[in-house]
């Protein structure tokens, strides 16, 4: 009896196992809830009609996304510092990877005028040729970043007055300067962590540089951009502070949330979570910095350190989830990687590619959730009615029938686009 009970005990327990087993496999399968694919399809999938003859071949092919899946650009792509043959890889994976971008570092105050009086332009502007050549969209980060030791010393041995028409001129002159150029712009970066300007020259400072910058560019979109925020730690600072400034009058056209305070991996549920409460904003919402492994983990301590094979597999496994549970989320408009080849990036065990441009598995991971699993390719022939329709991701098309061709956009805020062969 013993044994025949102990052996129950044991199936039982097995089977336990075994349901467990399932349980979690089907939620890592989902990233963290099920139904998130029946989500996605249903935000981020609109109907492309075509109109043509009966029974004609139609082939529609999708060109880009339009959420964003972007990247930071490193100065080196507008400079010579970095080496003809790494520039030749850079840009061609960037435009193999991404289609949207921001400055990692050339809009930045310092960057652009550590002495006074000597702004340098020429960074920017090739970056943005670059950009603009290849139709992607940029973001500039940042017009002003006010942590103490960001500020240069010369700002800081102005008088009150001074610094005041200082900060205008910087804000007038670089939005004239790249009017209707950039798509959006970070305002005042990570000012929950520190604002030297508000702390000079008193809690209205914010308003006024909006109404600055849109002196120089009136359609300029100011978003704000923090960090800590995804993994709560600063999440109740970051929203009260939006509904001070939103109660200011302050028009914030975004709210950017940086995804790198995370460590070897992340917290899914925190994520999602963090997400919702922003959404009650109901603005845009952009994951404007991310790495995967992040800031604090093991691999910024030690930049040289390199990944073991399995962590390598955790790293890519990570990157999907965070991608799906973002493109999941009904607020979320895009996310920017902070650095995709270790030779330009600040933790160097995030990129995709490493020094030498050997693909990393994130690659085949990334590029198969956002360019297979999340790509519409479609082929069949118009019905009796001479109508073909198919559910696809938002984005620009493709669309040929019988070997002529239109490019066609299908907006989220429209939801269906009909092409028309017949006239």
């Amino acid at each position: 009896m013993k044994a025949s009970k102990t052996m129950n005990n044991s199936r039982v327990y097995g089977l336990i196992l075994i349901l467990a087993f399932q349980f979690i496999t089907t939620v890592d399968l989902f990233s963290q809830y099920p139904g998130i694919n029946d989500d996605i399809t249903k935000l981020r999938k609109g109907e492309l009609l075509v109109k043509a003859k009966p029974g004609d071949k139609v082939v529609v092919e999708q060109l880009r996304h339009e959420f964003w899946f972007g990247c930071a650009i490193s100065n080196g792509l507008a400079s010579e510092r970095m080496p003809a043959e790494d520039k030749k890889q850079y840009k061609e994976k960037f435009l193999e990877n991404f289609n949207s971008a921001v400055t990692e570092n050339a809009v930045k105050w310092p960057d652009m005028e550590r002495n006074r009086g000597e702004v340098n332009y020429s960074t920017v502007d090739g970056i943005l040729k670059w950009t603009e050549e290849n139709n992607i969209p940029l973001r500039g980060h940042n017009i002003f970043w006010g942590i103490p030791n960001r500020v240069q010393p010369w700002l800081k041995e102005m008088n009150d007055d001074e610094l005041l028409k200082t900060l205008k001129n910087r804000a007038e002159s670089l939005a004239s300067h790249y009017k209707n150029r950039f798509a959006e712009y970070d305002l005042n970066n990570e000012m929950i962590h520190g604002n030297y300007y508000e702390d000079r020259l008193g809690p209205m400072i914010t308003k006024d540089m909006t109404e600055w910058v849109h002196n120089g560019d009136p359609d300029a979109k100011l978003y704000l951009n923090d960090y800590d925020i995804l993994t709560g730690n600063k999440l109740p600072e970051y929203m009260a502070q939006i509904r001070l400034l939103l109660k200011q009058g302050v028009p914030i056209a975004g709210i950017g949330v940086q995804g790198h305070l995370h460590a070897e991996s992340f917290d899914r549920k925190q994520l999602m979570d963090a997400l919702d409460s922003l959404a009650k904003f109901k603005l845009p919402i952009k994951v404007t910095e991310f790495n995967m492994p992040g800031q604090r983990s093991k691999f910024l301590k030690d930049t040289k350190l390199e990944m073991t094979a399995e962590e390598e597999q955790q790293k890519a496994k990570d990157i999907v989830d965070y991608y799906r549970i973002c493109f999941a989320h009904p607020q979320v408009e895009g996310i920017i990687m902070w650095g995709f080849w270790a030779g330009a990036n600040w933790i160097p065990a995030s990129s995709l590619y490493r020094r030498d441009w050997s693909p990393t598995p994130a690659v085949d991971a990334y590029q198969n959730l956002i360019f297979k699993e999340w790509w519409t390719n479609e082929t069949g022939n118009s019905d009796n009615k001479g109508n073909f329709a198919t559910s696809a991701f938002y984005g620009k098309y493709k669309v040929t029938v019988n070997g002529v061709s239109k490019e066609v956009d299908l907006k989220k805020v429209q939801g269906k686009t009909v092409v028309d062969f017949t006239k």
